[in-house]
């Protein structure tokens, strides 16, 4: 029986943004794609807590491979520590373990409930519009326009008040910080990052304070390597997570 692997989409994603890995995934693993709170077809939003917790029941008879992306390497992170018995190796892509700092989280989750407002006032169109200007996509000016394409119709095609209640409730501002509590999670870690990635030193720091975790920098990619260089990000996985195979 071929194990299974949970993909975790990040912010404006659905199950859909896995779509160019999966006939590459799906020959190895029994891949299970959801849509998260907020996203997709599953509109109403949940904490990061409340997502790790549901996901954990769902893997309740047998663990899994992890793999998460943005907000769902968040959610990944979160299940690890709370529902170690869940996982067999966890993979966290362009990862945070939150806002450290007290005050820079309060400005952080007003900043989202600002954005959660706009969203709501100016509809989705307007939002895809100001997204894709933010600077930690400015690498995906040199996307293939067909992936392109299909990132943009995923993202048109969520709901507003989904995404706004997902900022409002899982948004780095409204999550707990993890960083004291890296060091407690059990599962073989793959952490991976792009080269580009104005946010990379975050993705540094949770594979340092995770023991044992690998950190493996996706030349020409920003915080998108999984879309941006699917060629070095695929084997990167299949590999770390067939490794317990291969011995």
């Amino acid at each position: 029986m071929r194990p299974t692997l949970l993909l975790l989409h990040g912010f404006t994603g659905s199950a859909q943004a896995w779509a160019g890995l999966l006939p590459e995934l799906e020959r190895r693993f029994e891949v299970v794609a959801v849509d998260l709170p907020g996203h997709g077809a599953n509109r109403e939003g949940a904490s990061v807590s409340e997502t790790a917790e549901a996901l954990a029941r769902r893997l309740a008879t047998a663990p899994a491979h992890v793999l998460g992306y943005s907000l769902g390497a968040r959610i990944a992170l979160q299940l690890a520590l709370a529902h170690p018995e869940a996982l067999r190796r966890l993979v966290l892509e362009s990862p945070s373990a939150g806002i450290a700092d007290p005050a820079e989280r309060a400005a952080r989750r007003a900043a989202d409930e600002r954005l959660a407002d706009d969203i709501e006032r100016d509809g989705i169109e307007a939002f895809v519009e100001r997204w894709e200007r933010n600077p930690i996509f400015a690498t995906h000016a040199a996307l293939d326009p067909a992936a392109a394409g299909r990132q943009r119709a995923i993202r048109l095609a969520q709901s507003p008040r989904g995404l706004a209640e997902s900022l409002r409730l899982a948004g780095q501002g409204a999550m707990p910080p993890l960083h004291d509590r890296l060091a407690a999670v059990r599962a073989p870690s793959l952490v991976i990052a792009g080269a580009l990635d104005p946010a990379r030193p975050r993705a540094e720091l949770v594979a340092a304070g995770i023991p044992g975790a690998r950190l493996a920098v996706v030349d020409g990619a920003g915080h998108t390597p999984h879309l941006e260089r699917p060629d070095a990000f695929l084997p990167l996985v299949i590999d770390f997570l067939q490794e317990d195979a291969a011995a």
